[in-house]
């Protein structure tokens, strides 16, 4: 090479033959295409053979090597080929600017010693000084002799490195590869405030190259198997449901086995895409299954990913569509989008697969609700006035009314409708039972109104004859959907409350309340039952009472200084800064690659707890197989901007959570097993992690318990307190505070806890979950008080809300968060993510994909807000300035007749006035 300026020399043989200009290319449309010479019409100027030998063929060529010039002109031939990375490329580094988004085509042939077809590839290579080369696939393409192929594909560059190589490779050595033209353009180059650029790839762009395999099997692959091309099956009794060809995954001979498509360069980072699949099942007398889409994706500092995008389940009848939605935080190497999951033997038939960058989609508007009739029964003759009138008998049971119930509102239910008249006293007695699905039941289908918060209240007793406890329900049938109003486990001859809520989103056709549960013979008593929609801006007022008696201080600032003698009628504004309640979210590995996820969570949360990557499974998912590593970068990230961090979680109980080679460990091994997880993980994160939730699910599972002893868990309590005093360790379950789940309610979970203490585990905190739907305020603040008498404090450890409409969705939030706060015993809240497609529940999300908050995350952002106390005045004649505020950190500004002074204070717990000098 010889560098003349802006100017070098690539010479052949010694021979200099071209020259090729280092300046600023950037000027002129956009749309140009950036490769110098794209269709050889200057010979090889401004490409270089790599490593090997080039000559161009023209039209009027009499050296043609079985192909004329596809484009009418010439065609470079690229031979003495040794290598298959061996082929043309051009140095592009000037053109690229950072964030554009690049399409690439390229026509491309091959000659020589070939039978079959080959893939050639497009590649960028990437050179940094001091860091060697790096790769980034663009495209391939499939490729036999006598025909030329389109190579396509799409890339970006987050920065431009020191060098940007373009070369085309891939034929096996001997083989000549042929191009006949190279086109690289940037249509459109935009960026948004938030770095996301957009650039080529627009909103309906299609990310997969033949997408409907028009093209054959061109630019697909088998994953571990076979790959197909039909135009139909089974003496054409399997006809592609579009388009005229279907492809087929055959001899697969494990579940991941499958369809696949390098999608490298053609996706970008930060960008939500839409997958649509249209498949179906073939084979082995299997006549459904499941297929799922799956994004393998490889980063050179982290190896390999799988996101899984979504699953259907398919059948040997029919085509059915698969849909899901990805996003990629970081930029990786490479990726791969395949469909796999039917057992093996299964062939996975794939009509279509379609990527585009999602469009955004209108948030639904708040719902309009007229004359909701808050508390008003919706049940038909609760009181039985009119004895069984309006109920019917579910099964061929028998109805009868009785007398001898309680006459007083069960306790949830007076909490939410205050004074009320009392009631009857008369009660649905139920005998015939012969299924445990049979009772009373009553058509409410006109009584409902569409978003309204439904609370649900009953009195329940059962007969005897009952062996054991039995699980009494209250259900509702929509649409002959079951949907859970309630449960509650009865052991005894007493009544027992029932509370539960629901809430319709989508206009039912029928829906019908009835009451089941005791098992086949035994005798069921219903009184009182009552469906009436809740009041939540009143409940809001109550709220706001108790939240100032539970988390504000009345605060006397004294000042003092030289100038205190005139200080008085002096301005003072008072900001709080930061309100000390904690108030953190769940995060992944790959969240913190996304600048615009961390910014949010950052400015926003002050605690942080791993959604899965301090688990067993994934720190240790093989024996002796560790992974740490992520766990170090999330809790580095907390530890720079000074969040703090719950352990979750130390063990799992619940069996299906547990990795195959520990279940497969003996008694012996797996005690040991144990012990090294705890002293692992507690001696290597000593005093870093605020909380731990030591064996998760304890209500829900059994796995240690039943194969190491009941003293398993007091054991793992004991040590996890040895290995590291400072942590809290918690119990942590689901279903706690909602009345759904019979295996977790508020009574089970305290004679677990008394349990756990009386065998000496150091239990300091009690989780509650909180994955709940169309919450009530009473029913939560119930189980709320009466964990709260344990003495231990309260944390929701994994909180988050679900519905379709963002306006309902934040309203929901916003009860659980109220609740929360205002409770004395409660000390924190973890929402269990914000963003979406990272969080366990769907249409869960404060923020889309793409970075916008919603109406839920404004609702979230509103109450944080609403949670920082500022106050403006003046100090008065004894130098003070008074105000109430609530718990936290605040900025002080005095405005003296010199100076404007600033000072910061800090607000904690306490009953009385907290007085703060100020020296001025």
């Amino acid at each position: 090479m010889v560098v003349r300026g802006n100017c070098f020399c690539i010479c052949d043989s010694g021979t200099c033959n071209w020259w090729f200009f280092m300046g600023n290319c950037r000027s002129g449309n956009p749309t140009d295409n950036i490769i110098v010479n794209h269709d050889f019409y200057k010979g090889l100027y401004s490409w270089h053979p790599n490593c090997c030998n080039g000559f161009i063929v023209s039209a009027n060529s009499g050296n043609r090597v079985g192909l004329s010039p596809k484009s009418g002109g010439n065609y470079a031939v690229i031979k003495n080929r040794t290598e298959h990375w061996q082929g043309l490329e051009q140095d592009i580094t000037s053109k690229i600017s950072p964030g554009s988004t690049y399409s690439v085509s390229a026509c491309v042939g091959v000659s020589g010693s070939l039978s079959g077809s080959t893939d050639v590839m497009a590649t960028l290579k990437l050179l940094n000084h001091g860091s060697g080369a790096s790769y980034m696939f663009i495209g391939k393409t499939s490729v036999s002799k006598g025909k030329w192929e389109m190579v396509e594909g799409i890339f970006s560059l987050p920065t431009v490195p020191n060098q940007v190589i373009f070369y085309l490779e891939g034929p096996p050595p001997g083989v000549e590869l042929l191009i006949d033209s190279v086109v690289i353009r940037c249509p459109s180059s935009s960026k948004s405030e938030k770095s996301t650029s957009i650039g080529c790839s627009a909103v309906g762009d299609e990310v997969i190259i033949n997408p409907q395999f028009e093209n054959g099997l061109s630019n697909w692959s088998g994953r571990g198997c076979q790959v197909v091309l039909h135009d139909s099956m089974v003496d054409g009794k399997i006809l592609p449901e579009t388009g005229k060809f279907f492809a087929s995954a055959s001899e697969r001979t494990q579940n991941w086995n499958g369809i696949q498509q390098e999608i490298t360069g053609r996706v970008q980072r930060k960008l939500a895409y839409n997958v649509t699949a249209v498949v179906r099942i073939f084979g082995n007398n299997v006549t459904t299954a499941t297929i799922q889409a799956t994004l393998w994706v490889h980063t050179p500092d982290r190896g390999e990913q799988y996101i899984g995008i979504g699953k259907v389940q398919a059948t040997d009848k029919d085509w059915v569509q698969l849909q899901g939605k990805f996003l990629l935080n970081g930029s990786p190497s490479r990726v791969i989008i395949y469909l796999e999951g039917p057992p093996p033997g299964i062939d996975i038939l794939v009509n279509a697969l379609s990527v585009k960058h999602a469009e955004k989609i209108p948030p639904l508007p708040p719902p309009i609700i007229e004359n909701p009739d808050y508390g008003v029964n919706i049940v038909t003759n609760s009181q039985l006035s009119d004895g069984t009138d309006g109920w019917f008998p579910l099964g061929n049971c028998n109805l009868s009314a009785a007398s001898g119930s309680p006459k007083i509102l069960p306790p949830m239910a007076r909490d939410s409708l205050g004074v009320h008249e009392p009631l009857s006293g008369r009660y649905i007695l139920v005998k015939n039972r012969t299924q445990t699905w049979m009772g009373p039941a009553q058509m409410i289908t006109d009584k409902l109104k569409l978003f309204l918060t439904y609370q649900v209240s009953a009195w329940v007793r059962i007969g005897s004859g009952a062996s054991g406890p039995q699980n009494v329900n209250v259900a509702l049938g929509v649409d002959n959907q079951w949907v859970n109003g309630g449960q509650a486990e009865i052991k005894d001859r007493r009544w027992h409350e029932i509370g539960g809520s629901f809430r319709i989103e989508k206009q039912p056709l029928k829906v019908m309340v009835y009451v089941q549960g005791p098992a086949a013979g035994v005798d069921l008593m219903v009184a009182g039952l009552q469906i009436f929609p809740v009041d939540r801006v009143a409940r809001f007022k109550h709220l706001a009472r108790q939240t100032d008696k539970t988390r504000k201080r009345d605060i006397i600032l004294q000042f003092s200084g030289s100038e205190s003698s005139s200080l008085f009628g002096t301005s003072v504004t008072v900001m709080q800064t930061q309100n000390s309640f904690p108030i953190g979210s769940c995060i992944n590995r790959t969240n913190i690659e996304n600048e615009d996820f961390v910014d949010f969570f950052v400015k926003n949360f002050n605690w942080a707890v791993f959604g899965n990557e301090l688990k067993w499974y994934w720190t240790e998912p093989q024996r002796g197989n560790f992974n740490y590593k992520d766990a170090d970068d999330m809790l580095a990230l907390c530890q720079n901007n000074k969040i703090e961090t719950r352990g979750h979680c130390i063990f799992w109980e619940v069996q299906s959570t547990v990795q195959q080679w520990i279940q497969a460990l003996n008694k012996n091994d797996l005690m040991k097993a144990v012990q090294n997880r705890l002293t692992g993980l507690l001696t290597r994160y000593k005093g870093k992690f605020r909380h731990y939730d030591v064996n998760n699910e304890m209500l829900h599972g059994s796995f240690y318990q039943d194969r190491l002893g009941k003293d398993i868990r007091t054991y793992m309590f004991k040590t996890a307190n040895q290995l590291d005093p400072s942590a809290t360790l918690f119990v942590n379950d689901y279903h706690v505070e909602d009345g759904t789940d019979t295996r977790s309610y508020p009574k089970k979970y305290i004679e677990q806890i008394l349990d756990l203490q009386q065998q000496g585990a150091p239990v300091g905190g009690i989780g509650i979950q909180g994955h709940i739907d169309n919450p009530v305020g009473p029913i939560v603040c119930s189980a709320l008080d009466k964990l709260g008498v344990v003495g231990l404090p309260i944390w929701f450890t994994e909180l988050d809300v679900s519905s379709l409409n963002e306006h309902i969705r934040g309203e929901d939030l916003e009860v659980m968060l109220r609740e929360a706060f205002a409770h004395p015993a409660v000390e924190g809240v973890m929402l269990w993510g914000f963003w979406e497609l990272f969080m366990s529940r769907d249409n869960a999300h404060l923020v889309d994909a793409e970075g916008e908050i919603n109406e839920a995350g404004k609702r979230f952002l509103a109450l944080k807000h609403e949670w920082l106390s500022h106050a403006h005045g003046r100090i008065d004649i004894q130098g003070q300035f008074e105000f109430r505020g609530f718990h936290g950190t605040y900025v002080v500004e005095v405005e003296t007749e010199s100076n404007k002074v600033s000072r910061t204070f800090v607000v904690d717990k306490g009953d009385s006035p907290l007085v703060v000098s100020i020296d001025l």
